[in-house]
């Protein structure tokens, strides 16, 4: 049964020049010389100073990490020949859009053609984590359940609290600068995967969109591949976070999964009531409180990501992830990349040492 619930991560990078550490182009010269050694898994993105990594089908979250950990360095070390430096973050401390270069590709004329300055502003970095599926009802049906959890596990991976040179107040401004873009957000929930797919071909038919890819939703049925690909979190600080990120949703999925072959199910939350839990997210990362919606009460947010834990036990250790399940600790102890980011801002009044602490971070644990 297990097997169907294989791993994909992508993780996106800035490229930073290593004297004066702003974003800069690398004209696509990474991604070339990546294509030599790891053809297909190394792409440009929007802007220059962004690069893609995705991995390729992982059987478990071992297999993910050993390919994140090989896609991390083989980038870094590409990226250092060619006298760049490579970080990880929801935003970079200071660089500005408005100086950023567009890549030369007709999908990312389109896009600016369309949204103007909401795609050009759109200078963040995330990470997406796929999770396979039976097939395309069993990944609605997960989906639709899931979406509860998504501010819990977000609230973890923030990490991008500086925007344009300021402190934003925020632990992830790179949701605020995304929800610029339609089509974003918490998805609805949908009573049947005709429902869903009734959706998508009216939003064709009326020229919203000209494919399922410009459905941005923090979490969505693949339009191409039977996954749940979740996409509401920043581009974590390290390896070691990123799996675990990965690992938490693998988890949740097996979980609601194992209910549906009980006759069981998670209860369906409103989008709106879990938007809220978002924002909250967003604002104060695992720092403040989040609606339980059960006991419709403020919770600590640590203490509800403590019961997602809970929540998933039964399946961590037949899932080989019980290692990086437990790590969250070690997050809810220490801090997110946002707590981190500005725990170095406090320090050093100097968000050059931000950049320059990124940097570093960025092959811890590979």
């Amino acid at each position: 049964m297990l097997r169907n619930f294989t791993l994909g991560i992508e993780e996106e990078y800035m490229v930073m020049d290593p004297s004066t550490l702003e974003l800069c182009s690398h004209e696509q010269k990474i991604v070339e010389q990546a294509h030599k050694v790891i053809p297909e898994k190394v792409k440009a993105e929007f802007h220059q100073a962004v690069v893609e990594v995705g991995t390729h089908i992982c059987g478990n979250i071992d297999e993910a990490r050993a390919d994140v950990a090989h896609l991390r360095k083989t980038v870094a070390q590409i990226a250092g020949d060619l006298g760049y430096s490579i970080g990880a973050a929801g935003t970079h401390p200071f660089s500005k859009w408005e100086a950023q270069l567009i890549t030369d590709h007709p999908r990312y004329f389109e896009i600016v053609n369309e949204m103007q300055d909401a795609a050009r502003s759109n200078l963040i970095f995330g990470l997406h984590v796929h999770v396979g599926m039976e097939n395309r009802e069993m990944a609605l049906h997960i989906a639709n359940s899931v979406r509860y959890f998504l501010p819990h596990v977000f609230a973890l991976s923030t990490n991008s609290p500086f925007w344009e040179g300021r402190n934003t107040g925020f632990k992830s401004y790179r949701t605020k600068v995304f929800d610029k873009f339609p089509r974003t957000g918490i998805p609805d929930y949908f009573a049947s995967i005709e429902e869903y797919d009734r959706y998508i071909q009216l939003l064709v038919k009326t020229k919203c969109i000209d494919n399922a890819r410009k459905v941005w939703w923090d979490l969505r049925v693949h339009p191409f591949y039977d996954t749940v690909e979740f996409r509401i979190c920043d581009v974590p600080l390290t390896l070691q976070e990123t799996c675990t990120i990965a690992a938490i949703f693998q988890a949740l999925c097996v979980k609601i999964y194992k209910l549906r072959m009980q006759n069981l199910n998670f209860i369906i939350y409103n989008r709106a009531l879990v938007n809220e839990n978002k924002w909250r997210a967003s604002r104060y990362g695992i720092d403040g409180n989040l609606i339980d919606f059960g006991k419709e009460a403020e919770v600590n947010t640590r203490a509800l990501i403590f019961e997602l834990l809970e929540f998933v036990d039964d399946v961590v250790d037949e899932l080989g992830s019980r290692a990086y399940i437990d790590y969250t600790k070690e997050i809810l102890q220490n801090g997110t990349g946002a707590d981190k980011q500005l725990l170095v801002f406090k320090e050093n009044k100097n968000l050059h040492s931000v950049a320059d602490f990124i940097i570093k971070e960025f092959l811890k644990d590979c």
